[in-house]
């Protein structure tokens, strides 16, 4: 791009700033594919007239219109926060090009060179426009801005614009995403609140951030109760209303009103000083005594197993589906192959699903996942966990994607996830018995109102499937917490789990169990890096043991020619002469797969003998379509057939000894008329083929019309006849 455009978009990515940043050439390529109409005597430029365009368009609010690869590229931009830096221009990326609905400029040292990194930019415009996935936080405020009102949308970018905004909103909700987004702008923006407006969002937040019309109402002291036929409506000049303009507390419908996890994170920071003296007791309970368990189970790297599995995913037909639960047969089957338990192997099946790893987009080693290395797998499945799109431990199916579309109404499963990891952390590196961290948990001023929202979305959810809202049973905050612990956490590393036999299990049946925080997971709490040294390399010459530092595409690259051989601390791959002689059957060429194999390690000198023997070729066959092959032992016979011209073509030339080929096109009817002429018979299975008297498309003579003949007729015929017999016995004698 030109110097003068990256000046122009040089910390922005509204979508008008990135159009016109664009080169002329580019901007009027795009004008001309979508078909965009510009009119010069209004007083929007260019760019501002192709922007309203380009949001109107379709494409982002129907994923279906739009190739699988490319949906998942924006996902995995939209993540990034709109911004993401790649090594290479990926190839999904050119249907997004061609709509207008992502960009790529170029990034790092080398920019004006033509060389280094991309970064593939999503405008803010279109970012808001995507609907929320399995790997979304659905409590986040871009999810929460995507489903909201045209009421609520309008207010939000009016309050951020200062003047009243004007459709398309989209496009006026950009500088609200601007400061919603950013830590240090929302924590500017949030110390701007009257004290009043602070009281009633603390208060929310005490609630588990989420509340209903008439509870807000109770919150914020509002008497005037407004009804509608839908219920309670809060006014627009309330406390309630200035928190939803600045896009701390949205409302959802029917009757919630939820606060974003951007806001909750500021708020709940003011909180921590309040907790500190009623968990004192509870440190130090933890901190005085060595609590270690007589048995230990100590967590292992959840990422050699997610590649385990992605590699599994790609033998032969899949059997999952887009947008569909992973079938119960299909995670029990890979549990059983890979010696886990099925809960944790069907949790690393959702979570690699969500971050895109069972994705073909996988396989380019240009954007991620594909470019990211087998060290940074912890950090995304537990971002992808902690997220709370795609594994929710509050259902009795905890993979969001086994239920209806409708009904995957999100639990308050993220405040309690919070919750417990705030206090694994506070309480330190040791062994933690269950009975102190419960403690410390309900010690949360927060306890209390996540209760009642467990409740009320578990009545929604029944609701929702037809069960009713009598059927309905809801889980405790602290039992989902129990099972956070037990399952959750052990499968993604993050904690290892023990149990001692002198603990008093009278008040809880999980009274001895014992947890403590492993150093991968202090680390991934803390934002920093999990990866170990390592190199991928050859064991012996057909063991291949995956690095920390090898590339999850080069992985991947090569599925068709390992299977899994050990899966454990460390994936290691069985690379035998059968694995090697199945992928070149399938079509691969040898030196292809050289170079898949030479991207993850280099090859030892027997493997590198046994791909140079494969690739010699040691002659050439040519394949030929044939109908059969006519038996013909007589030589002359064979001879007459292949050079007369009424069977010359009915053969393939050459022909193999003791008999002909059969061409393709003639069917054996056409082959016995033919050689019958010629005086030979065909013979198939042991019986004479009998030709059709007429030859297939020929037109039938009809028989001449029945005259009933006359008494001189017949005995006329009867003379006639019997000349004929006597001229017929006379030749034959």
């Amino acid at each position: 791009m030109e110097t003068q455009g990256q000046a122009a978009i040089e910390g922005s990515s509204r979508l008008v700033d990135v159009l016109r940043a664009l080169p002329a050439k580019e901007l009027n390529s795009l004008i001309e594919r979508l078909g965009i109409r510009i009119d010069p005597a209004k007083r929007l430029d260019t760019p501002g007239q192709v922007a309203r365009a380009l949001v109107a368009l379709p494409d982002l609010r129907e994923p279906a219109r739009l190739p699988p690869a490319a949906v998942d590229l924006l996902h995995r931009v939209a993540e990034a926060k709109g911004s993401l830096l790649v090594t290479a221009v990926p190839p999904s990326l050119e249907p997004l090009l061609a709509r207008g609905l992502m960009f790529a400029r170029a990034a790092g040292p080398g920019a004006k060179a033509g060389r280094g990194p991309v970064e593939l930019v999503l405008p803010i415009a279109n970012l808001l426009q995507l609907r929320a996935w399995e790997g979304e936080d659905p409590r986040g405020a871009r999810a929460l801005l995507a489903q909201a009102s045209f009421e609520t949308t309008s207010a939000i970018a009016s309050h951020y614009l200062g003047r009243p905004a004007t459709p398309p909103i989209v496009l006026a909700l950009e500088p609200a995403w601007e400061v919603l987004s950013d830590p240090v702008l929302l924590r500017a923006e949030s110390e701007k609140l009257a004290p009043s407006e602070l009281r009633v969002l603390e208060n929310v937040e005490r609630e588990g951030g989420e509340v209903d019309t008439e509870e807000l109402l109770e919150i914020e002291r509002e008497p005037l109760r407004l009804r509608t036929a839908t219920g309670v409506s809060p006014s627009r000049r309330g406390v309630g209303s200035a928190l939803e303009r600045r896009g701390f507390v949205i409302p959802v419908h029917p009757n919630r009103h939820v606060v974003p996890t951007e806001v909750s994170l500021i708020v709940s920071a003011a909180h921590r000083a309040e907790r500190a003296e009623r968990r004192e007791e509870v440190k130090q309970f933890v901190r005085s005594g060595d609590h270690a368990p007589r048995r230990a189970r100590f967590a292992l790297d959840p990422s050699p197993l997610a590649l385990a599995l992605a590699l599994a995913a790609r033998e032969g037909q899949s059997e999952v589906k887009s947008n569909i639960g992973t079938p119960k047969s299909l995670t029990a089957k890979l549990g059983t192959r890979f010696g886990r338990d099925a809960t944790s192997v069907a949790m690393i099946v959702a979570l690699s699903r969500a971050v895109g790893l069972w994705e073909p987009s996988a396989l380019v080693a240009s954007s991620p996942p594909g470019a990211l290395t087998l060290s940074d797998l912890p950090s995304l499945l537990f971002g992808a966990w902690r997220r709370g799109g795609a594994w929710d431990e509050a259902r009795d199916e905890p993979e969001v994607l086994r239920l209806s579309i409708d009904a995957r109404d999100p639990s308050p499963i993220g405040v309690v996830r919070e919750i417990l990891l705030e206090a694994l952390v506070d309480l330190g590196e040791g062994w933690i018995p269950w009975p102190a961290l419960e403690r410390y948990l309900r010690s949360d001023h927060r306890m209390a109102g996540l209760t009642r929202l467990f409740r009320r979305w578990a009545e929604r959810s029944h609701a929702a499937s037809g069960e009713g809202a009598a059927a309905s049973r809801w889980a405790e905050p602290v039992a989902v917490a129990r099972r956070i612990v037990k399952e959750s956490l052990p499968g993604l590393g993050m904690i290892d789990t023990g149990e001692d036999d002198d603990a008093d299990t009278s008040t809880s049946e999980d009274g001895g169990l014992m947890i403590r925080l492993t150093p991968r997971g202090r680390a991934l709490l803390a934002g920093r890096s999990t990866s170990s040294e390592g190199e991928a390399k050859f064991l012996d010459s057909h063991v291949l043991r995956i690095g920390a530092h090898t590339r999850i595409a080069n992985v991947l690259a090569i599925a068709p020619l390992v299977e899994v051989a050990r899966c454990a601390e460390a994936l290691e791959l069985l690379v035998a002469p059968q694995t090697l002689a199945r992928a070149l059957s399938a079509g691969l060429e040898a030196d292809a797969v050289r170079l898949r194999l030479e991207a993850v390690a280099p090859l030892p000198d027997t493997l590198s003998k046994t791909l140079a023997q494969a690739s010699v070729v040691l002659g050439r066959g040519t394949f030929v379509p044939t109908g059969g092959f006519l038996w013909v032992d007589d030589a002359n016979l064979r001879e007459m057939l292949r050079t007369r011209r009424a069977t010359s073509e009915l053969f393939v030339e050459p022909s193999p000894p003791g008999g002909l080929l059969v061409a393709a096109a003639v069917d054996l009817d056409r082959l016995s008329r033919r050689c019958r002429a010629l005086g030979i018979e065909i013979l198939y299975d042991g019986q004479v083929v009998r030709a059709r008297s007429i030859p297939p498309g020929a037109t039938p003579t009809p028989p001449p019309p029945r005259v009933t003949p006359s008494p001189g007729s017949v005995e006329a015929t009867r003379r006639r006849s019997s000349q004929i017999r006597v001229q017929v016995r006379k030749k034959d004698d």
